[in-house]
């Protein structure tokens, strides 16, 4: 029984806290975009990743020792 006298208080304050922490994340943000991160998984970003073929040409010229390059 005397435990119980700990207790209460105990989980009064993790409550609190709680809801402490919760009304922090609501005004910072966190819960806006709820989907985003699983529908941008789903995006195929591979051709932006390819490097432009110019530039590529110009990296193998500078590679090379062509001071021609622009």
């Amino acid at each position: 029984m005397e435990v119980i006298y700990s207790l209460i208080p105990g989980m009064m304050l993790f409550g609190v806290l709680f809801v402490v922490v919760l009304v922090w994340a609501v005004r910072k943000g966190q819960y806006e975009d709820m989907e985003g991160g699983g529908n941008r998984i789903l995006m195929d970003d591979d051709e932006d990743m390819m490097p432009h073929p110019t530039r590529r040409d110009n990296a193998a010229k500078r590679d090379a020792g062509d001071k021609t390059v622009e």
